[in-house]
């Protein structure tokens, strides 16, 4: 059985990843991770092949790792909102969704520059993370077997509490 992440890009997903694999031993993988080993720069993806063509890169990744067993994946905040995503990680996984704040999530994503869907001339970035926290939101509630909110909380006790709160420990 793998353990996913999922949740809104700055949540902590690739930090408390590598966190649950060293307190469990279980390998981790970041699907963004895989994509840029094989792919390149996500940023040169969008700009040059544009989000549908990531997307379609993020269902092979994750056709690729539900033959693994045993798995920690942090994964890409919109994949997700792809359905056949959802039903390939729920054959041999348990979903958790990272649930940050707007004022979280702000601190941490105004400064990071490596955001493509939050380079937009049309919107602020402010803007742009309070559109797509409303859109996602949702969706990753829906899919996820359990719920973790990360505010005030330090990489270490979240990935306590995902741990516990799996039955891993």
């Amino acid at each position: 059985m793998n353990l996913i992440l999922c949740g809104m890009m700055g949540a902590g997903k690739t930090t408390i990843g590598i966190k649950i694999a060293e307190l469990t031993g279980r390998r981790w993988y970041d699907t963004d991770g895989v994509i840029v080993d094989k792919y390149g720069k996500i940023s040169d993806i969008f700009e040059y092949y544009g989000e549908a063509h990531f997307r379609k890169l993020e269902t092979e990744t994750v056709r690729e790792l539900v033959k693994m067993d045993n798995l920690i994946i942090s994964t890409g905040g919109g994949l997700v909102l792809k359905s056949e995503n959802n039903a390939l990680l729920k054959e041999n996984g348990k979903i958790v969704f990272l649930r940050a704040s707007f004022e979280t999530l702000s601190k941490r994503l105004i400064v990071d520059g490596t955001r493509p869907l939050l380079q937009t001339a049309t919107e602020s970035i402010s803007d742009r993370l309070a559109r797509l926290m409303k859109e996602r939101a949702p969706i990753y509630e829906h899919v996820a077997d359990y719920v973790v909110d990360v505010d005030g909380k330090t990489p270490e006790e979240i990935a306590d509490e995902i741990v516990k709160m799996v039955g891993e420990k």
